[in-house]
């Protein structure tokens, strides 16, 4: 294992292009009047012409995450609720549930709003879990509001603003307030897609139909995914994603799902599409891969900055009406954790993994490390970070593989992809379920100076090479043939429809199902690493993403492995609840924290 780079050569290698670091807060701060949130300065963005203050009356919404409580608990929930031996297997919240039990106060929620009003905000709107308070204002108020002072930047040819001092609330408000969105429009998630051109036809050594992936990955023998609703993260229009969707299922012999689209943010389908061919991908493969659904959702945010997207997947969670889900885009993580939107969004994942909901999240398309405008599909071009949410501990984090097939379109073996996005995070923990099979000594604690044993990305993986990947429609008569991690998350997430519909939506949040059939397989130990070996994952051969290699065991390039339906739907048996523990309901105690951690939990 080679030692990580210290943080601060990474926090200069990633912004340096970008923007310079800071967070003190304005002088004179008060320290006893005011209290820091999550989200931090940026007191300078490199490359771009300072414009000096932001105007008054510049429109600004901002977005409050309120904090979850009973945390701790709520770590202890999801354990027990994936544990075949505690009285809580099999028990899910439900969104009412989840809300009053872990939720924000409604003395919390009206502290927030009442401050927002008094400060001059309009248009105050609180999510129906509490998490997300959502107001319009003029970056006056989100300057006196927060303590803090936004400004104005050209750059790259387009008008941007930052706030260049940490944000803070009065300390009234201390508790309540996770963090604050919106303070800037620079940090924004993008699809990591990789595309070849247009194809004259469908060729069998160049790229896979849905139905060549099922075949490959061993589901044609398996149930559809006909009782599972399913979604993907999007933005812009629909219109066409979803015609070029039925040209897909028809020129597959595939049936035509019913589909939806449920906007976030300002809504406004009529804005211009951000990656349709992201979108195309994401839908033709997951419901391809499932080979039919109940229902697909189109999760659509008008824009995808880190505002914007947590306001999408809290409307994801708090409707609750789609067991899994895919996010074919992703971030470094350094940035999410300066404006505070990794502590908002992680509480929000949280939510939904204890009400049985699943994201799978793409790990980029850069290798070891994470992406830079330009550097997509190029490994170790950015600096040695990993992207945000497939970090996230509620997230299923999906890397790439080079898959091969004999030639009766059969499963052969498959390579670590160079450019799939893996590593260590430097700001999130291992969860429990992960720490077991780590390479290196996992520690319960993240620490931002980057010493091992934090979060491990990606968690499993599936084909994503460029020239191995998916036949996509996206508006002629021909494919495309397009690749990348945004492949490998959709077809995750088909493969898991139709694991969770052979067994009646049953096995609730994927991630420690997925370890713990890993760890019921076939284990040797060394003083390395623990290395185990089982036939519902396929141990990609060779293959390294720069930094990391692919080998024996859990490893930061392919994770456990991608999944052999067939073998994951025999070995998910025992973590299949047979009479699920009832619900908790709304108002109910959170469960008592148990005296000792179980040794699988340590």
């Amino acid at each position: 294992m080679k030692a990580r780079t210290p943080l601060a050569v990474l926090l200069a290698a990633a912004m340096g292009p970008i923007f310079a670091l800071g967070g003190a807060s304005p002088a004179g701060a008060a320290t006893t009047g005011w209290v820091p949130t999550a989200t931090q300065g940026i007191p300078a963005l490199n490359g771009a012409t300072a414009i000096g203050t932001l105007a008054g009356a510049t429109p600004v919404t901002v977005t409050v995450g309120l904090s979850l409580r009973h945390q701790a608990t709520l770590r202890n929930f999801l354990a027990d609720a994936a544990d075949p031996s505690s009285p809580d297997f099999g028990a899910t919240y439900t969104p009412q549930g989840f809300s009053a039990t872990y939720g924000p106060t409604t003395t919390a929620v009206g502290a927030v709003t009442s401050y927002l009003r008094a400060e001059g905000f309009t248009g105050v709107t609180v999510s129906p879990d509490h998490l997300l308070v959502t107001a319009s204002g003029t970056a006056a108020q989100a300057d006196a509001a927060f303590h803090t002072t936004l400004m104005g930047y050209l750059l790259g040819g387009a008008h941007v603003y930052a706030n260049s001092t940490a944000a803070m609330v009065p300390t009234s408000l201390v508790g309540d307030v996770a963090g604050v969105l919106g303070l800037n429009d620079v940090f924004k998630a993008s699809p990591p897609l990789v595309r070849r051109s247009t194809l004259t036809a469908p060729s069998p050594t160049f790229g896979y139909t849905p139905v060549g992936f099922q075949k490959a990955y061993q589901a044609t023998s398996s149930p559809t995914g006909a009782g599972t609703a399913i979604a993907t993260i999007s933005s812009g229009k629909m219109t066409a994603v979803i015609a070029n969707l039925r040209t897909e299922e028809k020129a597959n012999g595939l049936p035509a799902v019913p589909v939806t689209v449920e906007y976030a943010g300002l809504e406004n389908p009529t804005i211009t599409p951000t990656a349709n061919v992201e979108w195309d991908l994401d839908s033709q493969f997951s419901t391809g891969m499932a080979q039919n659904v109940s229902h697909f959702y189109f999760y659509d945010a008008s824009t995808l900055t880190d505002a914007t997207l947590a306001l999408v997947f809290d409307k994801w969670a708090s409707q609750d009406i789609v067991k899994a889900a895919s996010a074919s885009l992703g971030e470094c993580e350094l940035y999410p954790y300066l404006d505070g939107s990794m502590v908002i969004d992680d509480e929000i994942f949280s939510e939904a993994a204890a009400q049985g909901q699943t994201m799978f999240a793409s790990s980029g398309d850069t290798g070891a490390s994470c992406a830079l405008v330009g550097t997509n599909g190029v490994p170790d071009s950015g600096p040695p970070l990993v992207n945000y949410p497939a970090s996230s501990p509620y997230v299923v984090g999906v890397g790439g593989t080079t898959l091969f097939t004999k030639s009766t379109g059969t499963y052969d073996f498959e390579l670590g992809w160079d450019a799939g996005g893996g590593g260590l995070s430097h700001f999130e923990a291992a969860p429990y379920w992960q720490r077991q099979v780590m390479p290196v000594t996992a520690t319960e604690t993240p620490t931002v100076e980057g010493t091992l044993g934090a979060r491990g990305v990606p968690d499993i993986a599936m084909d994503a090479t460029i020239a191995t990947g998916a036949l996509v429609y996206t508006g002629s008569s021909s494919p495309t043939l397009v690749g990348g991690t945004s492949l490998s998350s959709p077809l995750a997430l088909g493969t898991w429809a139709r694991i969770e519909s052979a067994y009646h939506n049953r096995l609730g949040f994927a991630a420690p199902v997925l370890y713990g059939v890993y760890l019921a397989g076939t284990c040797t130990t060394t003083s390395v690493e623990k290395i185990c070996t089982t036939p519902a994952f396929h141990a990609p051969v060779s293959g390294d993403n720069g930094l990391y290699p692919v080998t024996p065991g859990y490893n930061y390039v392919t994770g456990l492995g991608s999944i052999d339906t067939a073998a994951m739907l025999r070995a998910v048996v025992p973590f299949v609840a047979r009479s699920p523990a009832p619900a908790p309901g709304p108002g109910a105690p959170p469960p008592p924290p148990p005296g000792r951690p179980s040794p699988s939990r340590q």
